[in-house]
């Protein structure tokens, strides 16, 4: 029986440019907290690296069911070790995978659902502000439309502190073009640092794009929320 969560090597490797955007804008830092992209591990293996703590959020309760499951090394959990194999082969050591997972599993400190429609995204708990904030293509998969998107991004916001990162990867979708996603970006309050798209290769016929999206930003010192 397949597993729903199994991603796909496409999504795996299309992630991984954000490990270059980490290491070249000098992003790290004590608190990582990764909003939404369900119970996967690729956007993490190489933020691991660069942070003391990551807290991994997610919008459903069985995505966070799931990724326990990983952490814990309970029956059932998927077996990310060809994801994990691949990054570090991309990092430059394959051998180190095991050291790589059981870093990663030692780095995560909470996983915790979420909803970024409400302005306190977190409700059921107090975190301090966060060092880094790393955003997926969830984001743009939940909100109907630019408004929506726009309104979610300043609520997640308030969750990094005034000088941290911003860090995304989004899939392209109909209302979020280049410029939409960095004059919403810019209306959240973050200065853009980086911005580069990785082009992917699907048919035509099935989509119409110019790749992956990749953002680096910080938030501006003190606009406080």
């Amino acid at each position: 029986k397949s597993n729903p969560f199994q991603p796909t090597y496409e999504a795996t490797s299309s992630n991984h440019p954000l490990h270059k955007l980490i290491e070249f804008n000098g992003v790290k830092g004590n608190t990582l907290i990764r909003i939404g992209a369900g119970p996967t591990v690729f956007e993490l293996l190489s933020a691991c690296e660069s942070f003391k703590e990551i807290i991994v959020t997610n919008h459903t309760d069985l995505s966070c069911q799931e990724m326990q499951k990983w952490l814990k090394k309970e029956p059932g959990a998927f077996d990310w070790t060809p994801v994990v194999k691949y990054v570090c082969e991309l990092e430059g050591d394959r051998k180190k995978w095991a050291e790589k997972e059981e870093k990663l599993r030692r780095t995560v400190k909470q996983v915790l659902e979420c909803d970024v429609t409400k302005f306190n995204p977190v409700t059921f708990a107090s975190l301090p502000p966060a060092d880094c904030l790393l955003l997926s293509q969830y984001l743009g998969a939940i909100c109907k439309d630019l408004s929506t998107y726009r309104a979610a991004l300043k609520n997640v916001s308030s969750l990094l502190k005034p000088g941290g990162h911003l860090l995304m990867n989004k899939f392209p979708c109909l209302f979020l073009e280049k410029e939409c996603l960095e004059e919403a970006v810019k209306e959240a309050g973050f200065d853009i640092l980086a911005f580069e798209v990785t082009p992917i290769c699907y048919p035509s016929s099935l989509i119409e794009h110019e790749g992956i999206s990749y953002l680096v930003a910080s938030k501006g010192k003190g606009k406080e929320d």
